[in-house]
């Protein structure tokens, strides 16, 4: 669980590290830290994984495209710490099958799959993959079109609740002493150094978003983790190419899968997922430079909900998919670390990479699945770990040693009700928990990240937040003005960012 939210004041004066940025890379920070014994704190300027980790394609995988462009060091990897996940978060990170169907005189066809799946199985340290006929593919997959398929390469991977696994990486590293705080924002870090001219310390000034108390704290080492933000706060040239990546959420009934599909886009041939999600069919993701106001939420553009149609009509032309069966689309903004070329945004690397100014280390680009590379690569950059105890640790097949017991069902993503269709007493313990255990601020936190019940209704939960006004308000000790004042904020943001935009 997450302590309850502090006041400024109530922060201690001094730590050994601050981390700024409350995503997957920050979480991953202050868990490593934390675990080398260091007094941490993490502040949020927004609620913990509001930006890119809320918004992901929720997949802790290796990446196919990785190994196709050659990153063979970071699909290598990735696939390391997706085993790592699989094994420690049982439910919260869960191994699914992927079909990737192969079509005939197209690469990659049956041969070149099935050696490239073999190097991944062989990375990950499993064998899990297989040729499935032209005739069994259709029994799984009886909607989809199959004018010109051979057949389909089966393989696994996983998928997550990307901003539930954030908020246990977060009690993960509370467990260890970390503190930590949302609706904080980092507005300077100034560099001190000690009579020799030497870095002593940083000085970072706080602010409270929600009372506007201000407050400097000092830290030994201050790690900018911020993501799509990172270039603000890192006192270097800029190095951050925003991509946007957007997803559009369909009732199973109107898309049914029971596989992950890695398609090709019939246009372009970039690769697109279909894949089952609480109950529910996500499609995505595009990939474009984000060019809308930097510090509001992102949002799917007409052009990138056309894009993912087309997929989806093209390959599906049975299930009569249009737009009015969208129940909401989800956008976050990829920090990739820009390379200087004139590529398009798929061909740019998806590596991280670790930065140092005055005062300050900066780590941003990376993926969900490797969050605990980032972690050690900044301890090692901090000096905190020398690089024989990196490699001890880089080669742990451990991370979590701290039972955190979530409500039944909450986070899982084989539950035996969809967040959708609990009944009021389930619906209401996992309400209650993330009240009372995870810092819940306002209405969004509750329901898009803590649950994704505002992802996956078509009005955003109102239904259901109507329903439950009464003892909602008794739980978050809000009066009437305050519920009416937050509900019309949160259903501002559902309807401005999540819902279909013509």
């Amino acid at each position: 669980m997450l302590p309850t939210r502090t006041k400024l004041k109530n922060l201690p004066q001094h730590v050994d590290m601050l981390v700024i940025g409350g995503g997957i890379t920050g979480a991953g920070v202050a868990l490593l830290a934390a675990q080398q014994g260091l007094r941490v704190l993490l502040v949020e300027q927004k609620d913990y994984a509001w930006g890119t980790s809320s918004r992901s394609s929720k997949m802790v995988h290796g990446g196919l495209r990785y190994l196709a462009q050659g990153a063979v060091g970071l699909t290598r990897e990735s696939l390391r710490e997706r085993e790592i996940l699989i094994n420690e978060l049982p439910g919260l990170v869960q191994r699914h099958s992927y079909l990737f169907p192969v079509y005939k005189k197209q690469f990659p066809g049956r041969w070149a799959m099935g050696a490239a799946l073999m190097l991944y199985d062989w990375f990950a340290g499993v064998r899990d993959h297989q040729w499935l006929p032209l005739k069994k593919l259709q029994q799984q997959l009886p909607f989809m079109a199959v004018h010109k398929i051979n057949g389909a390469m089966r393989y696994t991977d996983a998928a997550t609740d990307d901003s539930r696994l954030v908020l246990r990486v977060l009690q993960e590293a509370c467990a260890e002493g970390a503190e930590v705080i949302n609706y904080v924002q980092a507005r300077s870090i100034e560099a001190i150094n000690s009579s020799d001219g030497s870095p002593a310390h940083s000085e970072v000034t706080l602010v409270d978003a929600l009372t506007q108390e201000e407050r400097v704290i000092t830290a030994n080492h201050v790690v900018n983790a911020t993501g799509t933000w990172a270039d603000e706060l890192s006192a270097a040239a800029p190095k951050i190419r925003p991509l946007r990546g957007s997803h559009l959420i369909f009732a199973a009934h109107k898309l049914p899968v029971n596989y992950a599909l890695a398609l090709l886009h019939p246009v372009d041939k970039r690769l697109i997922f279909v894949f089952p999600w609480y109950g529910h069919t996500v499609v995505g993701t595009t990939d474009l430079d984000h060019t809308q106001p930097k510090f509001e939420e992102a949002y799917a553009e007409q052009e990138e909900i056309d894009y993912l149609l087309q997929l989806i009509k093209a390959r599906f032309p049975h299930c009569n998919i249009d737009y009015k069966d969208i129940i909401s689309t989800q956008a976050g903004v990829r920090p990739i670390i820009r390379s200087g070329k004139d590529i398009k945004p798929s061909e740019e690397d998806r590596g991280h990479l670790v930065w140092q100014a005055p005062g300050r280390i900066t780590v941003s680009g990376g993926k969900l699945t490797t969050f605990r590379i980032m972690g050690l690569d900044v301890l090692l950059a901090a000096g905190l770990i020398d690089k024989r105890e990196y490699k001890r640790r880089y080669r742990q097949k451990t991370l979590f040693r701290h039972e955190i017991n979530w409500p039944t069902g909450l986070g899982h993503l084989d539950a035996a009700q969809p967040i959708t269709t609990a009944d009021t007493a389930t619906l209401q313990a996992w309400w209650h928990w993330a009240i009372h255990k995870e810092q819940v601020v306002h209405l969004d936190d509750l329901m898009l990240r803590r649950t994704h019940i505002g992802n996956l209704t078509p009005d955003g939960g109102q239904a259901l937040l109507t329903a439950n006004q009464a003892w909602l308000q008794q739980q978050l000790g809000w009066d009437n003005e305050r519920w009416a004042s937050e509900l019309a904020r949160y259903l501002q943001i559902w309807q401005g960012y999540y819902q279909p935009k013509r």
